[in-house]
């Protein structure tokens, strides 16, 4: 099968597409899934880059971190797929091949009108968003919540799953034109705020967007610099989920501050969980969010599309921070 590899760590020069062994047929309640689009995500970067190695018995030269492909073959105990159907999900590497096998229960049935390219765009970015909103978060309706870096793929999800269960959305972002695309695509975000390198711009906008109240949860995707300000921003016993760090893996704590507004402070990561970990993130997503995509509700938000054969070109696009929403890899 042919799959994208990286050769050697660093630059892009260092991955490209080869043909590497097909895995074995599934056993027991495994599913070969036969693979026609994968999402690119700041993970792979990292892993090329050599920062961000594959968990234990996971691939560590193939990286994607999810996939939307057709049912190729089942192990006998399967019992909630047969081939031929269309199914998403995670997976902690090896997704961008053509060939992948995977627990069926972090499976998930892609809506009909879904194109290829759409369902890859979804797992990774609308799992992770939900689960850390309506998991550790506890979002609910009349909450305030306030996305960093939301035109992101995992923003963009997260701003219309808080908007769709009725909270207030605020966002911010390094670039003012991706925040006006985001509100001509009209996906839900109340206000927004363009911080450029001054990430203390966003807590003065949150004070006056709320009257001095604050939000009740933060979707950090960011890290670094946007730590200590996103504490000013928020209310007392607000939440910050920690799920990024694209700005820096350390920042400052102001821990009278902390205790001041009794704060909760939680850190959440999808790749390295166990199989049954994911199958209930993966249920719960499910159940609660594909009814919204199959309604028009939500809507995957994808920047461009590249055959499988042009990873470079998509390697530094995402890299390079024009993207606005996923990028996406297929194979023909």
């Amino acid at each position: 099968m042919r799959a994208v590899v990286i050769t050697s760590h660093g630059g892009v020069g260092g991955i490209g597409v080869m043909e590497v062994e097909s895995p074995s047929a599934p056993v027991a309640d495994r599913v070969r899934v036969r693979v026609h689009a994968a999402g690119l995500n700041h993970a792979d970067i990292l892993q090329r880059r050599g920062s961000y190695p594959a968990p234990p018995g996971y691939p560590q030269n193939i990286p994607g971190l999810e996939f939307a492909g057709e049912v190729e073959a089942i192990g006998d105990a399967v019992g909630a797929w047969k081939i031929g159907d269309r199914v998403f999900g995670i997976i902690a590497g090896g997704a961008q091949a053509e060939l992948v096998v995977v627990p069926e229960s972090n499976l998930a049935r892609v809506p009909t009108q879904l194109s290829w390219a759409e369902a890859g765009a979804i797992p990774e970015v609308f799992i992770t968003a939900h689960d850390a909103l309506f998991t550790p978060a506890g979002l609910k309706m009349g909450d305030r919540v306030l996305v960093h870096a939301a035109a992101s793929g995992v923003g963009t999800a997260a701003v219309q799953l808080a908007h769709a269960v009725g909270a207030t959305v605020y966002g911010t972002s390094r670039n003012a034109d991706k925040l006006n695309r985001m509100r001509e695509l009209k996906l839900g975000m109340d206000e927004s705020v363009a911080v450029g390198d001054a990430p203390a711009k966003f807590a003065e906008a949150v004070q006056r967007w709320t009257n001095d109240a604050g939000v009740d949860v933060i979707l950090d995707l960011v890290g670094g610099s946007y730590f200590p300000p996103s504490l000013e921003a928020l209310s007392i016993r607000g939440r910050i989920i920690s799920v990024g760090t694209t700005a820096g893996a350390k920042s400052e704590i102001d821990l009278d501050l902390l205790k001041r507004k009794r704060a909760a402070i939680i850190g959440t990561m999808l790749r390295t969980r166990s199989i049954e970990e994911k199958a209930d993130a993966t249920r719960r997503f499910a159940a609660a969010v594909l009814p919204l995509v199959s309604r028009g509700r939500i809507r995957p938000v994808i920047d461009r599309v590249y055959p499988i054969d042009q990873v470079r070109d998509a390697h530094e696009r995402l890299e390079s921070n024009p993207s606005f929403g996923k990028i996406v890899l297929t194979f023909a």
